[in-house]
């Protein structure tokens, strides 16, 4: 069934009630790596360090509204009126979630999802899912997924814009590598990504993987870490907005390599896998800042 666009627009938010605590939070921080930074003589006790993984200190990754009530806000808009796509031919084309205030540790907020935009790639539909979080005190967070659906354009609608940025012709300003662990993916997925991709070789195999990938949003959030590590000193709070395109696949027990260039209230990233070439991993990246 072709894409209805004009109906997905039209179609009511979906709402819903999430909640976390720290634990969810160190979850999560524990599932991009932290406690584990290389470039720390004592990572697992190490004071920025234990600002991800201890209670008493704990600040929260902004990329944390990306799986915040296992993530089912950002994704609920797959499921609205005019939008019938094949699940197996659907991507994680690209991320941005903007943040108005800081995260806290512990709390719920009430959550709407709908489809924002809906664009005509030709071969290809890109759909835009956003997902706003709110709680007593006002808006927390907004956050926009691009799901790129093949074999689903050619519906006739707008092509929409293109989010490639130029590239600074200079050295990065900053360069880090970040080794995943062998079992990271197994990790991340407890923070709500149950997909099989990420786990079981048999699956990975049917998508065309000789073994497990490690999701798209781990490396993500493994990338903001390295810039609130290495640029902000740490300071979650600077964050305003996060962006990326997912230019390609990570595999557990790899390097990624994080090149920034840093600018005035903005940091842009390059992200690749090391063993690979330098094989591109994150596109089109920039950490917008307060």
């Amino acid at each position: 069934m072709p894409i209805d666009a004009a109906k997905a627009l039209a179609a009511e938010p979906r709402s819903a009630r999430i909640a976390w605590d720290h634990k969810d939070v160190q979850l999560y921080h524990l599932g991009l790596g932290a406690g584990a930074n290389p470039d720390l003589p004592s990572p697992a006790t190490d004071p920025d360090e234990l600002r991800y993984t201890l209670e008493s200190r704990l600040h929260v990754l902004p990329s944390f509204a990306t799986v915040a009530g296992a993530g089912m806000g950002m994704m609920g808009g797959l499921a609205a009126p005019g939008i019938d796509v094949n699940l197996a031919a659907v991507l994680h084309g690209g991320q941005r979630i903007e943040l108005h205030r800081p995260i806290p540790a512990a709390g719920g907020a009430a959550t709407t999802s709908k489809v924002a935009a809906v664009y005509d790639k030709g071969k290809a539909a890109v759909i835009v899912l956003r997902s706003q979080a709110v709680d007593d005190d006002g808006p927390l967070w907004t956050s926009d997924a691009q799901i790129f659906a093949r074999g689903e354009g050619g519906f006739g609608g707008e092509r929409g814009p293109s989010a490639r940025l130029d590239v600074p012709q200079r050295p990065f300003d900053r360069t880090v590598e970040r080794p995943v662990r062998p079992d990271q993916a197994l990790l991340y997925r407890l923070s709500g990504d149950w997909n099989p991709l990420h786990a079981d070789p048999e699956f990975a195999k049917l998508g065309g993987f000789d073994r497990p990938i490690l999701h798209g949003l781990c490396t993500y959030g493994m990338t903001l870490k390295a810039v609130v590590d290495t640029v902000l000193g740490g300071d979650v709070t600077r964050v305003r907005a996060y962006t990326t395109r997912f230019a390609g696949v990570v595999f557990p027990g790899e390097t990624l390599r994080v090149g920034m260039w840093e600018s005035r209230g903005r940091v842009q990233v390059v992200v690749t896998a090391v063993e690979r070439g330098d094989a591109p991993v994150l596109a089109d990246t920039v950490v917008e800042l307060g």
